[in-house]
């Protein structure tokens, strides 16, 4: 029984990692530290990978875990970055920003509650609509380089992701594709630190090396458990 227990743990210490990582990010954003704020979104979306995968390869899969899930979501990909896009941009608007701001993550309570009244047991291989995890980590990506682009596009952004995650757009699930390509993450993982790396360098983030050692660990025990399964 308490194999099982600390097994099931395992994974939801990613989640509740995930959602550390979201209120750790608000309170960055209140703060103005908006490059920290950032990457632990980026941060929580490889934990938020890791956790489901755990799940199903540990067996332990279930109900609480999926619900703990969603909670975290909202959190992290949901307010985090509402709070991103609005104090660096919708603030200069107001009430008429905040409120602007605030649908964000009520469409992605939306999105996250209709996922889960369709969701089952079987891994589906596809997405009805964005998900939040997907959908926020964009918009917080967006932000930073929010000095370097036009000032339209990023209320144009942050409309269409909102609108693209209550959609019925099909996007591909790669819940059963290997960890080494799971591309959308590691790329904007990359292009984010190798963006703080040159363009950014004296205001290194304080919490990057959080996520190596976590994906690393991760990518190994995936490669010798495929070993192992090829060898039988």
């Amino acid at each position: 029984m308490w194999k099982e227990r600390i097994r099931s743990w395992v994974p939801n210490s990613f989640t509740f990692g995930n959602l550390f990582c979201g209120v750790v990010a608000i309170v960055y954003a209140a703060r103005g530290d908006f490059s920290n704020a950032t990457l632990l979104i980026i941060i929580a979306m490889m934990l938020d990978s890791l956790d489901g995968r755990l799940a199903r390869m540990l067996g332990v899969a279930g109900d609480f875990g999926k619900e703990l899930d969603s909670l975290a979501d909202i959190v992290t990909f949901g307010v985090a970055p509402a709070m991103l896009a609005y104090y660096t941009f919708f603030i200069d608007y107001g009430n008429y920003g905040l409120f602007f701001a605030a649908l964000f993550p009520l469409f992605g309570a939306y999105r996250l509650a209709r996922f889960n009244l369709s969701a089952t047991n079987v891994a589906a291989s596809y997405f009805s609509g964005v998900p939040i995890t997907a959908a926020g980590g964009l918009l917080a990506v967006i932000t930073t380089f929010g000095d370097r682009v036009s000032e339209l596009l990023t209320p144009i952004f942050f409309t269409g992701l909102a609108l693209l995650m209550v959609s019925r757009v099909r996007i591909p699930s790669f819940k059963d594709v290997p960890l080494p390509r799971h591309s959308f993450i590691i790329t904007i993982s990359l292009v984010y630190v190798t963006y703080m790396m040159f363009a950014r360098w004296k205001e290194w983030p304080t919490f990057w090396f959080i996520a190596v050692p976590f994906y690393v660990l991760f990518i190994a025990f995936s490669f010798v458990k495929k070993r192992k399964r090829m060898a039988n």
